[in-house]
């Protein structure tokens, strides 16, 4: 697996002005640096417990993307540092970043996580919760975070038809939500959808961000989940 190289074919494939985001989780701060020398600047994470150690050794100019499922008492330990938040799945997950900003004079641009999947283990809001929670006056009382988009994970699945329904679906509630009257505290511009087995179907249905692991770094440790 040539890291370097694989960095270099997203990078001369992609449409210009997408954002890809390495997916370095389980991997090695050495496996990072490879991707970083190759010009890779944001990478994800997806536990608190592997981020802060990585942000601690690799250099300062990576943009930390946390892409899993979040915690409210680990907040604190990525507000300092975190470039976006992909997976905020609750009120009270974007309350907590809310507070942990404040107290490190930030504003946290973070991405709400929209159900999308038949899945039911996948979290996040539904159309009507990410709406009604846009268009509440408690969202507005939340100074020290910004919404800049969206982010959903689709079926994991060989059916082509069933993913692009669900990221054509995803798009749609962006455009929405961007064409709505909300608050300053939205600015819909990244619409995070797309990994390595379906990020060519994520990349045609409008996606401006792409989460990709493998198809970087190779399986994952599956021991280190």
């Amino acid at each position: 697996m040539n890291i370097k190289n694989n960095i270099n074919n997203f990078s001369q494939n992609l449409p210009p002005g997408f954002k890809l985001i390495a997916v370095s989780k389980t991997k090695p701060v050495e496996e990072i640096l490879e991707a970083y020398q190759a010009g890779q600047r944001r990478f994800g994470e997806n536990k608190v417990q592997e981020l802060v150690p990585k942000y601690e050794a690799l250099p300062k100019d990576i943009e930390w993307h946390m892409i899993g499922h979040l915690q409210s008492n680990k907040v604190k330990y990525i507000a300092p540092f975190v470039k976006l938040i992909h997976s905020v799945d609750s009120v009270r997950l974007l309350e907590e970043i809310n507070k942990q900003a404040a107290k490190v004079n930030r504003i946290i641009p973070c991405l709400l996580q929209i159900h999308i999947s038949e899945e039911e283990t996948k979290y996040g809001f539904s159309e009507d919760e990410a709406l009604e929670l846009l268009q509440s006056q408690d969202f507005r009382k939340l100074q020290n975070i910004i919404i800049v988009g969206l982010m959903g994970m689709a079926t994991l699945t060989d059916n082509v038809e069933l993913i692009k329904r669900e990221f054509k679906g995803l798009k749609l509630l962006f455009e929405k939500i961007k064409s709505s009257p909300v608050s300053s505290q939205v600015e819909m511009h990244e619409l995070s959808m797309g990994m390595s087995n379906d990020y060519q179907i994520a990349l045609e249905e409008g996606s401006t961000m792409i989460r990709i692991g493998t198809a970087i770094f190779g399986e994952r440790n599956t021991s280190l989940k």
